[in-house]
């Protein structure tokens, strides 16, 4: 591509930034477009289901749930037994990469006085979800297999003392799931892109980095991964911790350059490419 419009572009997204109110940053380090050849890499195959698999699949009514995409780690909640969490039903299921990083957010708000919580509902078969949509209809429910519900990586949290966008419990959560690898899904204001009213009980696990520069810049889930899928590689720094995330389409026979000596995680978007997160801090890959 030209080097004129290269900055070109990258001159507009900077002043987009400016524009929103939001510099492009996360935790006070800029977000910089990233070159994907400087890191030393191995040709290697990706198939086509893999596209939906991860914690960043893409779950609405125009990208439902694959087979194959249906986290094979549910397990009952049993964790939250040994808690002092409510449970609003102790058959719960719940991913087990969404379960730790959602015990260690309850602990971190618990010390700070706020322990309130009820959690309401996690990960639903598509029979359950079939049966919610039809006693509670279009408006209140998603069709089995375009709720996020049927991940596992999904939970409703509610308050013991109210309703959630007015208790501090959802204040508390508004400002520090992302620190714990959550997005608030359905956030106000954002009706026109995710397709879902204000919903201040539904989280949604997607990991770090990605909860933190979502947060940082005001993106839903969709804006973000059309954000990666339009810069192809960006960097960022997390609590101290820089990663590179990179965007690859993916097709039926597709081989992908992946880091050998870094840490990195795959995942489909569940529309048309992988995201691959890498560690830039050095440390074996996986």
């Amino acid at each position: 591509m030209d080097k004129r419009l290269i900055w070109i572009a990258i001159t507009a997204l900077l002043t987009y930034g400016v524009l929103m109110g939001k510099p492009w940053e996360t935790s006070g380090q800029p977000l910089t477009v990233a070159n994907k050849s400087e890191l030393q890499k191995r040709q290697t195959k990706v198939k086509q289901e893999q596209v939906h698999q991860g914690n960043l699949v893409l779950v609405n009514l125009d990208n439902p749930v694959s087979e194959s995409g249906t986290k094979d780690n549910i397990m009952l909640a049993e964790h939250f037994r040994e808690t002092t969490i409510a449970l609003a039903d102790h058959e719960l299921r719940l991913s087990e990469r969404a379960a730790e990083p959602l015990l260690e957010m309850m602990e971190a708000a618990r010390k700070d006085g706020v322990d309130n919580f009820i959690i309401n509902s996690g990960y639903r078969t598509l029979a359950d979800q079939e049966k919610l949509y039809t006693e509670q209809g279009a408006e209140l429910a998603m069709p089995a297999g375009r709720s996020e519900h049927n991940l596992g990586l999904s939970v409703d949290i509610g308050s013991l003392q109210g309703k959630m966008n007015v208790t501090k419990e959802g204040r508390w959560l508004g400002e520090n799931a992302w620190k714990y690898g959550f997005i608030l899904r359905y956030p106000e204001g954002k009706t026109d892109v995710t397709g879902i009213q204000f919903e201040p009980w539904h989280f949604r696990y997607v990991g770090l980095p990605h909860s933190a520069v979502m947060q940082q810049q005001n993106m839903v889930f969709e804006e973000y991964l059309d954000y990666l899928k339009q810069m192809k590689s960006i960097q960022t720094t997390v609590d101290g911790k820089t990663y590179q995330i990179e965007y690859y389409p993916v097709q039926e026979q597709t081989e992908i350059p992946l880091p050998v000596n870094r840490s990195y995680e795959l995942s489909g978007n569940n529309r048309d490419g992988i995201i691959v997160t890498i560690s830039m801090e050095g440390g074996a890959s996986r």
